[in-house]
């Protein structure tokens, strides 16, 4: 009993440390970006530049597939893919990095939440970089914003959170079950496609649409955060969902991280 109430709320207390010490992981974020791109001349810049050119040629090609005006197009598809970037480098990151950070889980006394709070922190910076581009392309095809752009920040802030909950609960399983790497990458190649990135929901019959959109998180969680930057207010759907799958995500990944917290070094 006493060992069992020992380790009941040790999961709470490893993610209120973390919390607490948030300077470091968040330091260690910028300090990831910079041993990455050390003796580059852009630096992280090289990211936004191969960003942007992506979304220039995916949005000739594809504007002039489905023949929809570049000034509602271009706008919806940086903006998709930009977030899409976000969302799927996380999740990515995700099931490796308690693997990646397994010397210093073993060594160093830091909370492992910390590690997820760095590796959400080091794609954040990359988002806020890859952001630039939005503005780019508004100008380029005059386009203007209106007052629904101050969803925006809501809609980021409960995204980077429901992303925070999957991270520990995805790093959580595929630090237990090596395999569920490349399961997850499949998935997330499947979700690319299903969810409307790179093609718009109006195209889409409007069956279809409720059948293939309104079950989709990743499209709820996308909306909120793009439709505020094309200048259309999230639907009450789209809150509802990303809210519900925050509380109940996070409730869910807390308490697996309350059980396995203590068996984490063990498994790497």
């Amino acid at each position: 009993m006493k060992t069992s109430s020992r380790y009941s709320n040790l999961g709470v207390k490893d993610v209120l440390a973390a919390l607490s010490q948030i300077g470091l992981p968040l330091y260690l974020a910028k300090a990831d970006i910079r041993q990455r791109y050390r003796r580059s001349i852009l630096g992280p810049w090289w990211i936004t530049i191969s960003t942007g050119v992506m979304i220039a040629c995916i949005g000739v090609i594809f504007g002039s597939i489905f023949k929809s005006p570049m000034q509602e197009f271009l706008p919806f598809l940086s903006a998709g893919l930009i977030i899409w970037g976000f969302i799927s480098s996380t999740v990515m990151d995700a099931t490796n990095v308690f693997i990646g950070a397994e010397a210093i889980i073993k060594q160093l006394p830091i909370p492992v939440f910390s590690h997820i709070l760095r590796m959400v922190g080091r794609n954040f910076i990359v988002f806020l970089h890859n952001l630039l581009i939005f503005p780019i392309v508004c100008l380029c095809v005059q386009k203007g914003i209106n007052w629904n752009i101050f969803f925006f920040l809501p809609g980021l802030i409960i995204l980077t959170l429901n992303l925070l909950w999957m991270s520990l609960l995805l790093s959580i399983v595929c630090t237990r079950f090596r395999d569920m790497t490349q399961i997850i990458g499949s998935l997330l190649q499947i979700a690319f496609y299903i969810t409307p990135i790179i093609w718009m929901p109006s195209l889409l019959p409007a069956r279809t649409s409720v059948m293939l959109l309104d079950p989709n998180p990743i499209y709820h969680l996308l909306a909120i955060v793009r439709e505020p930057l094309i200048g259309i207010p999230p639907s009450l759907t789209n809150w509802l969902v990303s809210i519900s799958l925050l509380l109940i995500g996070s409730l869910l990944s807390l308490l697996l991280f309350n059980k396995y917290r203590a068996r984490i070094s063990y498994w790497l």
